[in-house]
C-alpha cells in the first residue's frame, strides 16, 4: 500500500490529471476512426514526450490505450468496421443491434463493459506486479540474460501466423540493436563510417516509422472519398432497463478473469482475449442461438474481454522486461526514451514511477463511465463523417514533425521513411513488427548480462545453465521455440499428406 501512497500524490497533480483526462478522448477519438489504432497513435505521441514529466507521458499514454480500446466499438457497432482489431467481436452482435434501431444502447453497453473489464485488469496489475517484481530479486545476469532471450522468443513465435517469420523479425531487430559503439569495447559496429550512426538507429525514429507509416499506406489504398452521411449517425440515449445491469454482472466477471489471464501472456492480445471472452459468454448462455442476432451479452463479452488485457498486458512488461503485446513494447519504448531500464530493476528504482503508472491505467479506465458516455459517443460517431483521404496528409506531417524535433536531423526522416516501407512490405508477407522492436529493446539488455555473466564466472558458460532459475529459463525458452515449429511441421505435413 505504501508503494501506491508515495505515487498518488503525484498521480493527483495537475499536470497528470490533465494528460490523463485529455489523452482519453483523444484515445476515444482515434479508436473511432477506422484505420487509426491504439499503437500507431502512441508511436506519434512518443515523440513529443521527450521533454516532458515521465508520469505525464506515461498517463498519456494510459488514456490513449483504454480510450481507443473503447473507442474501437464505435465503427464495430455502428458500420460493422472493428476501429481496432480488438474489437472485431464486437461487431458479432453489436452491428445486428444497431440494424435493430438498438445502435446507443449497444454502445453504452460497450462503454460500460470496457471501463469494468480495464478496472479489473489494472487492479490485477497492481497487485500481481509487485508480486512478480519480488521474485526477481533473486536474479542474477545469467537470469536477466534468459529473461531477455526468453521475451524474444516467445513474442517472435507467439506473435503472428508463422514461428519462423517471427524468430526472423527478432533476429532482425537484435541486430538492428548492435548498430553503434560497443558499450564495453568501445569499437564502431556496423556503422560503414557514417558518424550519425555511433549512437545507433534511434528507437523511437523506427517504431514510429514501423508501426505509425504503414496503416498510413493503407488508408491512402483505400482512396475513401466520402465518409457516412449525418442521417446514419443519429443517436439518442438510453438508460438501462432495471435489472439489466445486474444480468451483465456474470459476463463482466468472466470475460475479465479471460481477458487479464490472456494479458499476462507473452504474445497473447486483446483480441484472442476477446474471441475467447465471446465464446465463454456464448457456452455459458441459455440462449446460445441468440449470439451474432444482437444478444447484449455479446457485446458486454467482446468489451469487456479486449479491455481487461489492457493493463494486464503490462505484468510481464514492467516486472520481467518481456511485454505482453505491442502496445506494452511500446510503453518501454517510452520509459527507454525517459533514460530508464525496462526490467526486473525498474521496481527496485523507481518505484514512484511504476506505481503511478498503475494509477493511471486504473484512472483512466475509471474515466471511460465519464467520457465514454452518451453525449461523448454521439460527438464521436460524427468523425465517421470524415473523408479517409483527408487523415493521410495529416498524419504525415505530423510524424515528421515528431521524428525531427527527436535530434534535429534530417537524416532521421529518410530513416522513418525506409523503416515504414519496410514495416509495409513485411506486413504484406505477414512478418510480424513487434519482435524487430522488442530485439532492439532486449537485445542490449541480453547482451550486457552475458557479458557480465562470463565475466564474473572468469569465461565459464555453464554460469549460464547451472543456477536453477536460469536453466528453468533456459528451458522455457527452448520449449516456447520448438513446441510452435513443431506443430506447424505436423500441420503442414497433414496437409501435404490430404
Amino acid at each position: 500500500m505504501e508503494f501506491y501512497l508515495n505515487a498518488l500524490g503525484s498521480v493527483l497533480s495537475v499536470a497528470p490529471l490533465l494528460a490523463m483526462v485529455g489523452a482519453t478522448l483523444l484515445g476515444v477519438f482515434i479508436g473511432a476512426l477506422p484505420g487509426l489504432n491504439p499503437v500507431m497513435a502512441i508511436a506519434l505521441l512518443l515523440p513529443l514526450t521527450y521533454s516532458m514529466d515521465p508520469l505525464v507521458a506515461l498517463g498519456m499514454v494510459a488514456g490513449i490505450y483504454n480510450g481507443s480500446m473503447y473507442g474501437g466499438a464505435i465503427p464495430a457497432i455502428l458500420l460493422r468496421i472493428p476501429g481496432t482489431p480488438a474489437s472485431i467481436a464486437t461487431t458479432f452482435d453489436g452491428f445486428p443491434m444497431a440494424d435493430k434501431g438498438e445502435a446507443a444502447k449497444a454502445l453504452k453497453i460497450a462503454c460500460w463493459s470496457s471501463a469494468v473489464g480495464g478496472i479489473a485488469s489494472a487492479l490485477a496489475l497492481m497487485t500481481i506486479g509487485p508480486l512478480l517484481a519480488r521474485v526477481t530479486l533473486f536474479f542474477g545476469p545469467a537470469e536477466y540474460f534468459w529473461i531477455a532471450i526468453f521475451g524474444m522468443a516467445s513474442v517472435g513465435v507467439m506473435v503472428g501466423s508463422d514461428p519462423v517469420k517471427g524468430v526472423m523479425a527478432a533476429v532482425l531487430g537484435l541486430l538492428i540493436g548492435t548498430i553503434g559503439i560497443d558499450n564495453l569495447s568501445g569499437q564502431a559496429r556496423f556503422t560503414f563510417d557514417q558518424t550519425w550512426l555511433l549512437g545507433g538507429l534511434d528507437l523511437i525514429v523506427v517504431l514510429v516509422g514501423l508501426y505509425a507509416l504503414p496503416p498510413v499506406l493503407q488508408l491512402a489504398e483505400k482512396c475513401d472519398l466520402k465518409g457516412l452521411s449525418a442521417d446514419q449517425l443519429k443517436l439518442t440515449n438510453v438508460p438501462f432497463a432495471p435489472g439489466e445491469k445486474r444480468g451483465l454482472i456474470p459476463t463482466w466477471l468472466r470475460s475479465s478473469g479471460i481477458g487479464v489471464g490472456v494479458g499476462i501472456l507473452p504474445g497473447a492480445g486483446g483480441n484472442i482475449a476477446a474471441f475467447l471472452s465471446y465464446n465463454a459468454a456464448r457456452n455459458a448462455a441459455d440462449d446460445p442461438d441468440s449470439f451474432g442476432r444482437g444478444n447484449p451479452q455479446g457485446v458486454a463479452a467482446a468489451e469487456c474481454g479486449n479491455n481487461a488485457d489492457n493493463a494486464a498486458s503490462m505484468i510481464p512488461a514492467l516486472s520481467l522486461g518481456i511485454p505482453g503485446n505491442v502496445v506494452a513494447a511500446l510503453v518501454l519504448s517510452a520509459l527507454t526514451i525517459h533514460g530508464l531500464q525496462p526490467g526486473p530493476q525498474l521496481f527496485h528504482q523507481n518505484p514512484v514511477l511504476v506505481g503511478g503508472f498503475m494509477m493511471e491505467m486504473l484512472i483512466t479506465s475509471v474515466l471511460i463511465f465519464a467520457l465514454g458516455g452518451a453525449l461523448a459517443t454521439r460527438v464521436f460517431a460524427q468523425f465517421q463523417r470524415l473523408p479517409g483521404v483527408l487523415l493521410v496528409p495529416s498524419i504525415l506531417i505530423l510524424m515528421c514533425v515528431g521524428v525531427y524535433v527527436i535530434n534535429g536531423r534530417p537524416v532521421d526522416l529518410w530513416v522513418m521513411l525506409a523503416a515504414g516501407i519496410a514495416g509495409y512490405f513485411l506486413e504484406k508477407v505477414n512478418v510480424p513488427l513487434a519482435p524487430i522492436i522488442l530485439g532492439m529493446i532486449l537485445g542490449p539488455m541480453a547482451e550486457q548480462s552475458v557479458r557480465r555473466a562470463l565475466l564474473i564466472s572468469r569465461g565459464d558458460a555453464t554460469e549460464l545453465l547451472t543456477r536453477p532459475i536460469s536453466a528453468l529459463l533456459a528451458v522455457m525458452t527452448v520449449l516456447v521455440i520448438v513446441w510452435p515449429m513443431a506443430k506447424a511441421m505436423r500441420r503442414r505435413k497433414r496437409q501435404r499428406q490430404s
